[in-house]
């Protein structure tokens, strides 16, 4: 009994010792670098002032962010913009937007532990994953900013699935970049989602979707007319709240986090009036906004639409009957249903907005 006792565990007394000197000579406590479950993604720390400082030696550029929910503009908004002779951007890092999130890269117990570290001298006696997630963005970004020769550079992303949260996780890592919103009307985002939906991913549809989809390609005008509708009234419900969530979140928290550093826009402005429109987004991004060949230059982009030929490819006998980039197509293909189930969950939403309950112009 006595030899097996020397080959057991220490005792209690002793092994606390040695965890002991192991916390005083190494700087670290083994019990919590063995720990299989890294602290929940919002503890992460927030960069600071001091981090911010730093990370803006290595890369100087600015940085903006653009947001919207989903068919609402922002991939025209995004062509636009890049006109300028200073500003860059590129489409859907989905840097806090989609998971797995740019915070994924420091998520994992072992990579968190490790940049925290105290015996690891370089970080300071303060947690690296702030600076580690600024550094990997930043160099995503100006890495291309930088070979077209231009000093603001933005992603646009679309936050639909997030919300206001993409807000909070975007001012983590830059609370000094600046942050674009557009919005559209929520009908035609709702409407050119479904359509999208059935071009692009028929295989996610339920067998309603479906029957709906096919008697809309077959025989669209009862659809055009607003007798038939292209939505069920679970889809058109999910569109609405979803919509709904997505502007009152992201504006909220941008207007509390970034009250000097956001700018909102309206799609149906930036198609009726797009020199004026992006005139104030360029200033407000602190660019010169009448820079020589711009005005040349938005005209021309204008009469482009990549999207339209892409659906017209895929699915020509879904689109076809279809204006693509219209404003107010809900007043024709909506049912009478359909507007007052819209109304009824988005009314107060879309009036704060400035678009009318009743009427909208079918094109700006």
């Amino acid at each position: 009994m006595g030899a097996n006792s020397s080959s057991s565990q220490p005792p209690d007394l002793y092994r606390r010792l040695r965890r002991a000197a192991r916390l005083v000579f190494k700087g670290e406590n083994p019990t919590s670098l063995n720990s299989s479950s890294r602290r929940p993604d919002h503890e992460i720390p927030t960069i600071t002032p001091e981090e911010v400082q730093e990370a803006r030696l290595f890369f100087p550029l600015e940085k903006y962010f653009i947001f919207g929910h989903a068919r609402s503009g922002t991939t025209l908004l995004t062509r636009l913009v890049r006109l300028h002779p200073q500003v860059h951007c590129n489409y859907q890092a989905h840097f806090f937007t989609r998971p797995p999130l740019l915070q994924a890269l420091v998520a994992d117990p072992e990579v968190g532990a490790w940049l925290a570290r105290r015996s690891n001298r370089w970080n300071h006696g303060r947690d690296l994953s702030p600076l580690v997630l600024r550094a990997v963005s930043d160099f995503i970004m100006e890495r291309e900013a930088r070979q077209t020769g231009k000093m603001v550079v933005g992603d646009k992303s679309p936050n639909s699935l997030l919300d206001g949260q993409a807000v909070h996780l975007m001012v983590k890592v830059y609370p000094d970049a600046k942050l674009v919103f557009i919005v559209r009307d929520g009908r035609d985002a709702a409407l050119s989602h479904r359509i999208q939906a059935f071009i692009d991913n028929p295989q996610s549809l339920t067998k309603e979707d479906l029957r709906i989809r096919q008697a809309f390609a077959d025989q669209p005008e009862p659809f055009l007319s607003g007798q038939r509708s292209l939505f069920t009234e679970k889809s058109l419900r999910q569109a609405a709240k979803g919509w709904v969530n997505n502007v009152v979140d992201t504006d909220g928290a941008a207007r509390q986090l970034l009250p000097n550093q956001y700018h909102s826009l309206r799609y149906e402005d930036l198609l009726g009036e797009p020199h004026g429109v992006m005139q104030r987004l360029w200033a407000f991004l602190g660019v010169d906004p009448l820079a020589p060949g711009l005005a040349e230059a938005l005209d021309a982009e204008l009469l482009q639409n990549p999207d339209a030929d892409w659906q017209q490819q895929k699915a020509g006998e879904i689109v076809n009957a279809l204006q693509k980039g219209k404003t107010g197509s809900w007043q024709e293909l909506f049912t009478e249903s359909d507007r007052m189930l819209f109304a009824e969950i988005a009314g107060e939403t879309l009036a704060a907005w400035g678009y009318p309950l009743s009427s909208h112009p079918s094109t700006q």
